[in-house]
């Protein structure tokens, strides 16, 4: 049995100003409640991340550490789940900061 998943996650960026990517394909794999992957973010690049998964009531929530974003090597990671939908926190460099709320799919 393997622990990769293969996604892909359409995005919306929200009280930003930025031109952001919305298309993001992602590998991941999970071992009982740790996860770890790489996906293409929201700034053109690719990210890589390791965490955990925290399930409250019908809510997954994500948290750990992320490469790959300007502004910081290592940056903190958010991200709450509810079925296929997600939302988490997100700035900008220049001090803004909003949202990102998305749809995410399995492919495999």
């Amino acid at each position: 049995m393997s622990c990769i998943s293969l996604l892909i996650a359409l995005s919306l960026h929200v009280g930003l100003e930025g031109d952001y990517n919305a298309v993001h394909p992602h590998a991941r794999c999970t071992i009982d409640n740790t996860i770890l992957g790489a996906y293409y973010n929201s700034e053109y690049s690719l990210s890589s991340y390791v965490g955990k998964v925290y399930n409250y009531n019908n809510l997954e929530i994500e948290y750990g550490l992320v490469t790959g974003y300007t502004g910081s090597n290592i940056a903190p990671m958010l991200r709450i789940k509810k079925d296929n939908f997600f939302i988490a926190p997100a700035y900008e460099v220049e001090g803004n900061v909003g949202v990102v709320v998305g749809f995410e799919f399995r492919l495999k």
